[in-house]
């Protein structure tokens, strides 16, 4: 008979193998321990949610053995774990995760938790746009934020935008969020809106071509966007100033690509905004500063 084995056994067994595997963390975990809770509490059917308490429950024969499955899956594959488990967690919200879309896991979920206080009065808002929304993290979490505010949300994916509408059942806020098939940008009558959120592709050809394995399990229309990453971002600070209310903000998310865009606009006052959970590469820009450097941005995309 098998040695009696706890969930804590089985997490520090298996954070070790991630450890060893040197498997890449960055889906919303950093580290070998909270990867490895995440999959033994999902094969022993605990909520990811639980308490330290669960660590003593014993294990038993058939969840060893779905671990197992999944540490291979992990570790071999090197599938992200929130596809594996097929949840995960974004503004301290809920959402179903698989292959259709992006992992949550942009800073702007600090942002939606502050209600984008300063730069925004939130009983003030009343329209948000979400471009490049993939299984709807964004949006349906802006939407509850906001909960007299209507959003919009857009992608050029049918398939993520399918996944969206089932996060946005599941939370409830289906009757205020209009899923759009848009490249970039809804129909010009939809707005104005008091704020637009992007998290657009923003992976140069050569960065694509070294990420770690785990990314690229992810859609690569989601992350790839020409050859230094910058391809949306031309287009949507081209554009946005048309969608936004005179006195809207833009942000938009643009990672490791932050260097190359400060570069390419020398002129542009882009806020690059701070976050006390880590991560960057996201700025703020005014309608009115969209339109005094209108001429750039345009100009930038006949380039």
């Amino acid at each position: 008979m098998p040695p009696r084995s706890t969930v804590a056994d089985e997490i520090r067994r298996l954070a070790l193998r991630l450890f060893d595997a040197r498997v890449t963390f960055g889906h919303g975990t950093d580290n070998a321990w909270d990867d490895a809770a995440a999959l033994v509490l999902h094969a022993a059917g605990l909520p990811l949610e639980s308490s330290t308490e669960v660590y003593a429950k014993a294990v038993t024969a058939r969840v060893r053995e779905r671990i197992r499955g999944l540490a291979r899956r992990r570790i071999r594959d090197r599938v992200p774990t929130p596809y594996l488990i097929g949840r995960t967690f974004f503004a301290g919200l809920p959402f179903k995760v698989d292959r259709r879309a992006l992992i949550p896991r942009s800073p702007i979920a600090e942002l939606i938790e502050a209600r984008f206080r300063p730069w925004l009065a939130p009983g003030r808002v009343r329209r948000i746009l979400d471009i490049g929304t993939g299984g709807g993290c964004i949006a349906v979490a802006c939407a509850r934020y906001f909960p007299r505010a209507r959003v919009v949300a857009t992608d050029i994916s049918t398939a993520a935008l399918a996944l969206a509408a089932v996060n946005a059942r599941a939370l409830r806020v289906r009757t205020r969020l209009r899923l759009r098939r848009a490249d970039l940008f809804p129909a010009a009558g939809e707005g104005p809106f008091d704020l637009i959120v992007a998290n657009p592709p923003y992976v140069g050809t050569r960065e694509y071509a070294a990420l770690p394995l785990e990314y690229r399990r992810e859609p690569a229309t989601a992350l790839c966007s020409g050859r230094d990453g910058l391809d949306a971002v031309r287009r949507i600070l081209a554009r946005a100033r048309t969608f936004l209310t005179r006195a809207g903000i833009l942000i938009v998310e643009v990672g490791n690509s932050d260097r190359a865009l400060a570069k390419a606009f020398p002129r542009v006052p882009f806020l690059w905004l701070e976050f006390a959970r880590g991560g960057g590469g996201v700025f703020l820009l005014t309608r009115a500063e969209l339109e005094r450097h209108a001429a750039d941005f345009e100009g930038a995309l006949d380039d």
